[in-house]
């Protein structure tokens, strides 16, 4: 289909920036101008801001069964036009279309997940310790309007888990998409505007992401920030969101461990992990990274990685059998060689891929290393590609250690069959997210988020919901 050009939602209508300026979008399979977004300037951002305030009284006092029925509408919408959606998520990202569409469709059951579960935020009733004509409230309110910024990585995905809970609690938004994926995100803010939300309560802004934030999280009406992004730039947001007291939450870097015990599954393991690891390329922040395999199996897991990595089908994301698509933009490309310059210099050894593919477009092999030490480069800091980093350990007290090493603590892997190691895994390992035996599964029940420097907060389950909560005490005497 055509890729179209992306305009600003804002106070329900499809508008340009009022200056007019747009930025550029390219297909990262070509190299090539698809499309233009609009620039939001700060009379835009100005104008956001008023509409999500109004929007926020509108959206609050509407009775939770109302925002139900508009947010499954939403929903079904998302279903309905998951073809269309995934052909431009392709276009403007690169990942495969059965990846496209499979985000797509996911943000549906995310939607009506989080819908059922604003029908159930409740307040309760506490018994007075002394004069039972005391009347003790706790009383759940939404927090206000939320400025949320999401990357490109996920363009839907990130967006509508933010969405979801903050709608679902009562709360208005102001979203700020990737200028380099904006079409997807508009879809989903179309979704929601086809099924009747009113005026207001969303409102989605493109351009400069600094000049934006430093403009929204100060701003008085914004009463929340949430943040998908790498561990600096989070970090900056929190401090700037800690001046000025705003709610935060911060989804950050990864860089996941894998841990192979020597009673593993290594069929298994290969299969899950591999399939993990060159999903959208690797560009995924639970992706698994460093590969922490017993040194009895360590050869035979390497063996069958590499199978799989010099058997996926590398291509334009909508040809028919692309497996792995291409990076989303030239800044993947060259990280990705200097991840694999730096660690050949260390000492590791390339057992698959490690080069650029072809002139056009961001294409980068599957690629698989062995033997890396800890000082290389890619061992510390998140590749974010699709790069295999594996080193051996001898005892699992010592590949706990390494997988607690770094600062890092959002998600983790580990493949055995001895429930003994499961459960000093589970206890051990310090990540928000840890899957046994199986790729990674989130799903919009779970918890989902990191600690340490990956960020506090979730974006799943019922605890995604409290961070767009107020608790407030109130204590009625009747008299």
């Amino acid at each position: 289909m055509t890729y179209p050009n992306t305009q600003l939602f804002i106070n329900g209508e499809w508008q340009e920036a009022q200056d007019g300026k747009t930025l550029a979008v390219f297909n990262p399979a070509t190299g090539k101008e698809i499309g233009r977004v609009a620039h939001a300037g700060t009379a835009d951002l100005d104008r956001a801001l008023a509409s999500a305030q109004k929007g926020f009284e509108t959206w609050r006092d509407m009775p939770a069964i109302e925002r139900n029925k508009i947010m499954r509408k939403a929903a079904a919408f998302m279903r309905e036009r998951a073809g269309d959606i995934a052909a431009m998520l392709t276009q403007e990202q690169g990942k495969p279309l059965a990846e496209a569409k499979g985000e797509t469709m996911a943000a549906a059951d995310i939607i009506e997940w989080f819908a059922d579960e604003g029908l159930r935020v409740y307040g309760r009733i506490v018994p007075s310790r002394g004069n039972l004509a005391a009347r003790q409230m706790v009383l759940k309110d939404p927090v206000g309007v939320v400025a949320a910024f999401t990357p490109w990585n996920f363009p839907i995905n990130q967006v509508v888990r933010k969405l979801g809970a903050a709608l679902a609690a009562g709360c208005s938004m102001i979203v700020k998409a990737a200028e380099e994926t904006p079409a997807a995100p508009a879809q989903l803010i179309k979704a929601f505007a086809d099924a009747g939300i009113p005026a207001g309560v969303l409102n989605l802004v493109y351009g400069n992401p600094a000049d934006i934030s430093n403009y929204l999280i100060p701003h008085p009406v914004v009463r929340k920030i949430t943040f998908t992004g790498s561990t600096p730039v989070g970090k900056q947001l929190a401090a700037l969101a800690g001046k000025h007291m705003k709610r935060v939450t911060m989804e950050l870097g990864g860089h996941a461990p894998v841990i192979v015990c020597e009673d593993a599954d290594i069929a298994l393991a290969v299969k899950a992990s591999g399939a993990a690891k060159f999903r959208n390329a690797g560009q995924v922040c639970i992706s698994p990274t460093r590969f922490l395999v017993h040194e009895s199996v360590k050869k035979q897991f390497a063996d069958a990685m590499v199978k799989t990595a010099t058997a996926l089908k590398v291509g334009d994301g909508l040809a028919e059998g692309t497996q792995m698509g291409p990076l989303a933009n030239p800044r993947r490309v060259t990280a990705m060689a200097e991840f694999t310059k730096d660690a050949i210099q260390k000492g590791a050894t390339v057992l698959a891929g490690g080069d650029k593919i072809g002139d056009a477009g961001n294409f980068w092999q599957p690629t698989v290393l062995a033997d890396v030490p800890l000082d290389a480069k890619v061992f510390n800091d998140e590749p974010f590609g699709p790069m295999a980093a594996i080193r051996s350990f001898n005892t699992l007290d010592e590949a706990i250690a390494e997988a607690n090493r770094l600062a890092f603590g959002l998600a983790g892997y580990a493949f055995t069959k001895n429930l003994k190691n499961a459960d000093l895994l589970a206890r051990k390992v310090e990540v928000g997210m840890l899957w046994m035996n199986m790729p990674a599964l989130p799903t919009a029940e779970m918890p989902f988020g990191g600690i340490k420097d990956s960020g506090y907060g979730s974006e799943g389950g019922p605890e995604a919901l409290e961070a767009y909560l107020n608790t407030r005490a109130v204590t009625v005497m009747n008299v």
